[in-house]
């Protein structure tokens, strides 16, 4: 299990991970836990799962020794102070850049070890927001407006064209998860001066930024996406999130720190709307390569069902969005694990 890593998600990953360690051991899986730390140094954490768990956010400065992975003779392995330690497969629980969006997957592929989740493409088109919406439109698929900021942009000639979408604007490092540098701007209330504080806040952490146009009067659904060990793909029940007063959105500090929503599993939507959303998530996974485990953000109206985005490593904190789904559809989270390691395990390394 890999964890940790470079992007701003760092501690949200070491969350999810005691959780997932905990899962395969009782699964009855041996887990030899590897932490990224912020400089990319890939360790051997010494500690047990309660040791990633604290009042504050959790951070990995550094392990017992250092690691490798590679294949040896006859099959991958890690090496850890001399010794070689074999792999049966991978379970990289990290999130956001470096990890997330193909890189940890590349390096994979490139040593043959087997890994649950999705490849190196469909982990990069879903992490760049800006890319899967291209993708996601020309596949018939209902997205949200956007303008695109690059290096090369014309910042003003962009937020002019998105002044012109919405009065409400969200705006986003298109390369980043867990609300990190998210911010709603209100052009009716504080103008187009917030709207380039935003863009500024935003490429802190990625020069990629999305812009894009608020839904009005959407409710914020998701829905869960797994393959199972036999290839099929199953979807689960579906859920809200209903933000509570005093947050504009479902930020960082709503979802980690102050328990600012309530998440309501299954969301209470007619039959056919739900249907329809799981149907859409399906679409999402396959139009996109998806493989393994994917969660499927969505703003649903009395008139139609907006895909926001398409998460490939979703949370696996306990009071994650994606087990939680998965629990009410009858799949606890130790099964759902097992699931995704078996799943990872069927399929064959390389290209596909």
């Amino acid at each position: 299990m890999i964890f940790g890593g470079r992007s701003s998600e760092h501690s949200i990953s070491c969350i999810s991970a005691a959780a997932v360690w905990e899962a395969l051991e009782t699964a009855g899986h041996d887990v030899l836990p590897i932490a990224v730390t912020a400089d990319s140094t890939m360790v051997h954490f010494s500690g047990r799962p309660a040791d990633l768990r604290s009042d504050d956010l959790p951070r990995i400065e550094g392990g017992s020794s250092t690691v490798m992975i590679g294949a040896t003779a006859d099959r991958p392995g890690a090496v850890i102070d001399g010794r070689v330690e074999a792999i049966d497969v991978v379970f990289p629980v990290l999130h956001g850049p470096w990890g997330e969006d193909g890189t940890i997957q590349g390096l994979l592929d490139l040593a043959g070890v087997p890994y649950v989740g999705s490849g190196v493409l469909a982990s990069a088109m879903c992490m760049d927001k800006i890319t899967a919406k291209v993708h996601l439109r020309a596949a018939g698929i209902s997205v949200p407006e956007w303008v695109a900021i690059d290096p090369r942009s014309d910042v003003d000639a962009a937020m002019d064209r998105a002044t012109a979408m919405s009065a409400v604007l969200f705006v986003k490092p298109s390369r980043a998860g867990s609300s990190v540098g998210i911010t709603r701007v209100d052009l009716e209330m504080t103008g187009r001066d917030s709207l380039a504080q935003a863009v500024r806040a935003a490429r802190e952490h990625d020069p990629r930024v999305i812009i894009e146009a608020g839904v009005e009067g959407a409710r914020e659904i998701e829905c869960g996406v797994r393959q199972t060990p036999d290839g099929a793909i199953d979807t689960s029940q579906v859920a809200e999130i209903s933000v509570r007063d005093g947050y504009d959105f479902y930020d960082f500090a709503a979802k980690y720190v102050s328990n600012g929503a309530d998440l309501v599993v299954p969301a209470d939507l007619p039959a056919e709307i739900s249907d329809r959303v799981r149907e859409t998530a399906r679409r999402c996974f396959v139009e996109l390569g998806c493989e393994g485990l994917a969660r499927v953000d969505f703003f649903v109206t009395d008139h139609d069902i907006v895909v926001n985005e398409v998460n490939t490593m979703p949370g696996f904190t306990p009071i994650s969005l994606y087990p939680r789904m998965w629990d009410a559809s009858g799949v606890s989270y130790h099964e759902l694990v097992d699931s995704l390691v078996r799943e990872a395990l069927a399929r064959a390394p390389g290209l596909r």
